[in-house]
């Protein structure tokens, strides 16, 4: 048998479905009389709904809030001191507060008969002035989202350490950066299917979510049914990103719909509907200073950072998860010692945020970044000194910054060094030098990041908001015939867990990964999660996985020593075989006598079976730190702002690797994603708070003719904490590549004097730049020649 344990290079099992196009989604399920839902949903973005005119055909295919009296709204709160709690309504009541907002659910046999009785649907408004800024939503004239609050803004936060201790450095330098919202765009939208079981007494939703046990615990809170009474599965995902890590209004109001009627009914998210409705992402606005001495080194941060966080609070992760995390983590992996950051969830009328891959990481290493080439431009040195002489030595290691966050293994400046040794900088210096032929101009950046995986119970409960992790919990059971099924309450919507977790099995027993089954998605058959977010599915189910299955083989081995008529201290378990100085047995030997012909089993032998369940937690709860390097040259043309990516560096380290080449996947995926917030990506709003993206025509991909094959460098540096070593990587490729970009762009046309603060970097964007600093030259010319009296 081929080498399939932890570290082997095999090739995806889920590949085989998927790729046949036998992948069942929500849109594929079927079920006898089911019918279509269709939304009527809000044209405005902030209105008073006065009242609501249903042909008389239609009142039996359309229901409203009224309908809906024993539903509660979905409620995000969070311990944190100072938030401000919002209700949502499953169906707007009185007020709605962002394009979008669902306002009527109306049925028919078909989706498009659905949409003609929507259509029908006619809603009475009194429009109200609408929050389309975060920083102008601050204002204490600003219109009100929610009347009982006192202001818009959902929590603010302040970290300070010693931050007067560095007011006369000798190098200050501040910035205004800010990154545009996005809508993240997974191949499949959002779906949901549900009906009534009258036998169980039992509601099952079939849903596209990443958390099917946390949707379970939040439908249970709205519609006011056991969580028991309750069936949660999630089927195969088409990519989550975090979009589909949410309770939606959609699932209860399909719950709900389905309990009143008795009917399976369905609805599946159209493009247009997830573009200009669902939720979005990342933007922040950073008035950032960073202080360092003449030679570069960080000496201290000081920075109030804003959040536009949309209309409500979304369950479960709150809406100041965002903002207040900028605060904890954006020293990044830098040691400093000075510091303060002052945050502000804001309330807009906008679709509520969630956590994209890379939660607030990509912006805060945006942030810090541009912020460390503007200190490297002003202390006159090359960017990459300027982080190796502030980063996080492996020495120090394990590590404490300066807001407490726990490092807990690796060699950042090592990564840097690789990227840059493998970028070329004297070469590309060399090159800025000859010039193009072109025109065009050659710009080199670099960024580096970490990022903060399985994160722990301690972690979360401080947030105080409706979800914290606890011990994560596997099944291992092995059939009659000798082949495993594992049971993982976390979901698989592409992070190649059916192969992973196979993986860590043949670790552990031996058993060919073929005959491992990853069983998923699914609230009746899996042990309770938090679901899949963060990066935490190989650190948490991994280890439980691992767990489960030595106490299987203990349980094995038991078995096997009676068998062999050996004595159970000699007998182990490797290669799908129990093993003895006398013999050997295979597992579907071992299986086959437990389940069939039990008359030949001692009676000491443990009444558990070849059935286990087991618990994980890492040794310490403060999460892992995966981190990497990431070095990147552009051609930049000052005629008409196009960026092209001429070459791509990625140096990684994700503690042991299961399996590398699942790693290189999720980091391909993720750098795309990356280099979409660089230069395209953008969900803008108008002054009346309408999103002005509904097609893909308006909202930018990048394709493969944008996103070059990156060179991935591997470290393995392990993790004390964790089963194998292994870290989270999933969003490691998405956090950095908008900061190495966006300093390469500045770095191309730093002899123009332009500079970039905002991402997408599009073409017009860089001309408006070029523009300015062409002017800011003529302007300091023209004051020096003033100065010496050349100008009258």
């Amino acid at each position: 048998m081929a080498e399939q344990g932890v570290g082997a290079r095999v090739q995806r099992k889920e590949d085989d479905r998927l790729m046949r196009g036998r992948g069942q989604f929500v849109a594929d399920v079927r079920l006898p009389g089911m019918q279509d839902v269709a939304f009527v949903r809000s044209p405005l973005a902030h209105a008073r709904v006065l009242g609501a005119e249903v042909p008389q055909s239609c009142r039996g295919s359309v229901f409203m809030a009224g309908d809906l009296t024993d539903v509660k709204p979905i409620r995000a709160v969070s311990g944190l001191a100072g938030f401000k709690v919002s209700d949502q309504p499953v169906l707007a009541t009185g007020k709605v507060r962002q394009v979008g907002e669902l306002v009527a659910m109306c049925v028919a046999a078909t989706r498009a008969e659905a949409e003609d009785i929507a259509a029908m649907v006619r809603l009475e408004f009194e429009e109200l002035p609408a929050v389309s800024d975060m920083l102008a939503g601050r204002h204490p004239d600003a219109p009100r989202l929610h009347e009982a609050w006192p202001d818009n803004v959902f929590l603010e936060t302040n970290v300070e350490v010693n931050i007067d201790a560095v007011r006369d450095a000798p190098i200050r330098v501040t910035r205004e950066i800010r990154t545009a919202r996005q809508s993240m765009a997974p191949m499949e939208g959002r779906g949901v299917v549900a009906y009534w079981d009258h036998r169980l007494e039992q509601l099952t939703v079939y849903t596209a979510t990443q958390m099917p046990h946390i949707v379970r615990t939040g439908l249970s809170e709205c519609l006011g049914l056991d969580q028991g009474q309750i069936r949660v599965i999630s089927p195969d995902v088409g990519g989550g990103f975090g979009y589909k890590g949410i309770l939606l209004p959609e699932e209860v109001a399909l719950g709900w719909l389905a309990m009143r009627t008795g009917t399976p009914v369905r609805w599946i998210e159209d493009r247009r509907e997830h573009l200009t409705a669902g939720a979005n992402c990342r933007e922040h606005y950073y008035r950032i200073t960073g202080y360092a001495s003449r030679d570069g080194r960080l000496l201290g941060i000081d920075c109030e950072a804003t959040v536009d966080s949309g209309a409500y609070s979304a369950y479960p992760f709150s809406a100041c998860l965002e903002a207040a995390q900028v605060a904890s983590i954006l020293p990044g992996p830098y040691d400093f010692p000075s510091y303060r950051c002052k945050t502000f969830s804001v309330a807009t009328n906008k679709s509520p945020i969630l956590p994209y891959r890379g939660v607030a990481r990509t912006g805060v290493c945006f942030a810090l970044e541009l912020m460390l080439d503007a200190i490297a431009r002003e202390a006159g040195v090359e960017p990459y000194e300027v982080r190796l002489k502030s980063l996080v030595r492996p020495e120090q290691m394990p590590f404490d910054n300066i807001t407490k966050k726990h490092f807990d293994s690796g060699d950042y400046p090592q990564a840097l060094r690789l990227a840059i040794e493998a970028i070329d900088i004297p070469a590309v210096r060399e090159r800025q030098r000859r010039g193009e032929a072109d025109g065009r101009l050659i710009g080199l950046g670099v960024s580096i990041y970490c990022e903060q995986a399985a994160h722990g119970t301690s972690v979360y409960a401080g947030w105080g908001i409706p979800m914290v992790p606890g011990y994560e919990q596997a099944t291992a059971r092995l059939t009659p015939d000798g082949a495993l099924e594992l049971r993982i309450g976390a979901h698989s919507h592409g992070q190649s867990l059916e192969t992973t977790l196979a993986q860590v099995a043949n670790e552990v027993l031996g058993i060919d990964i073929a005959r491992v089954k990853v069983v998923h998605g699914d609230t009746a058959f899996t042990p309770y999660s938090t679901g899949t977010w963060g990066s935490r599915c190989m650190v948490m189910s991994g280890g439980a996985v691992k767990r489960a299955c030595e106490t299987l083989a203990g349980r094995l081995a038991q078995i096997g020593a009676w068998m062999l008529k050996a004595d159970p201290a000699t007998v182990t378990v490797k290669d799908a075989r129990v093993v003895a100085p006398s013999g050997s047995l295979t597992l579907a030997e071992v299986a086959k006598t437990w389940y069939l012909r039990p008359q030949d089993l001692p009676a000491t032998v443990n009444p558990g079976g070849l059935e286990v369940t087991e618990g994980y937690k890492p040794l310490r709860d403060s999460g892992t730190f995966g981190y990497g390097a990431h070095a990147v040259t552009v051609a930049v043309d000052p005629e008409t702002g196009d960026v092209e990516l001429l070459d791509y560096v990625i140096v990684e380290d994700g503690g042991k690797l299961v399996n590398p080449m699942v790693v290189d996947g999720q980091i391909y995926g993720g750098t795309a994603q990356g280099i979409g917030t660089a230069l395209y990506e953008e969900m803008a709003f108008d002054g009346s708070g309408q999103p002005l993206a509904s097609t893909f025509a308006d909202y930018l991909l990048p394709g493969p003719t944008e996103v070059p094959e990156p060179r991935i460098i591997h470290m393995e540096t392990v993790s004390p904490y964790t089963e194998f070593g292994v870290k989270g990587i999933g969003e490691s490729g998405a956090i950095p590549p908008p900061a190495a970009i966006c300093n390469a762009v500045n770095d191309a046309l730093h002899s123009l004097g332009a500079e970039l603060l905002v991402s997408p970097i599009t073409p017009r964007r860089v001309l408006e730049a070029i523009a300015a600093g062409a002017a800011s030259r003529t302007e300091a010319r023209e004051a020096v020649q003033l100065a010496a009296g050349e100008l009258v």
